[in-house]
């Protein structure tokens, strides 16, 4: 059974953290030795839509908003590149990328990251408490140096549920986060497919 935790709707509070933090951007002179920059999943690497096909924006500079309210406070000084992905309805996506200074960092921020994941909706309890938040462990995949799967499910009072599926992931010094949500709850999200993205994420960065 998942956790049930009081909590706040991730989606509103992500937004509510902008106010309070600026894009992530990478300082000058502080990202890793240059080498070849980890590539990114194409539409067709999502889990399939039973109604509407992916659509891919641009690798962008930076951190989706979407993930702030989770990661906001682990985001590090490295280089970070993300790319949004879209359907017709209301399901979207997003692929985060850090590259850090070696593999020890990254082993230690994916750790973090992990960390932030499963306790963001006990945090989030302090933002509304009048939405309900659940947690469920979706275990790890063996790809590279590791990947770990995460679902996050909310409910409101007045009705309104999202689901979203995180995966944290490392090979070498880079460390990727790819996002998935649409409303729905946990029967809605499509684990087996998230699960197939997310090796793909990792084996493509290199």
């Amino acid at each position: 059974m998942p956790n049930r935790i009081r909590a706040g709707a991730l989606t509103a509070l992500a937004a509510a953290a902008l106010t309070t933090a600026t894009v992530l951007a990478a300082p000058a002179g502080s990202a890793a030795p240059k080498h070849r920059a980890p590539a990114f999943l194409s539409a067709s690497q999502l889990p399939p839509h039973p109604s509407s096909s992916w659509t891919a924006g641009k690798v962008t500079d930076g951190v989706p908003i979407e993930l702030r309210f989770c990661l906001d406070d682990v985001f590090p000084g490295y280089d970070s590149r993300y790319r949004d992905f879209y359907t017709d309805l209301d399901t979207t996506a997003r692929q985060l990328t850090i590259v850090t200074g070696s593999a020890g960092k990254a082993k230690a921020l994916a750790g973090r990251m992990n960390k932030e994941i499963r306790s963001c909706a006990a945090r989030a309890e302090q933002g509304n408490p009048e939405v309900e938040a659940y947690y469920r462990g979706y275990g790890t995949i063996p790809v590279e140096e590791g990947a770990r799967v995460h679902g996050l499910h909310t409910e409101t009072a007045w009705g309104a549920q999202d689901v979203r599926l995180m995966s944290v992931g490392r090979d070498g010094r880079t460390v990727t986060v790819v996002d998935w949500s649409q409303m729905g709850d946990f029967g809605d999200a499509p684990v087996r497919a998230f699960k197939k993205t997310t090796t793909t994420a990792v084996n493509k960065l290199y």
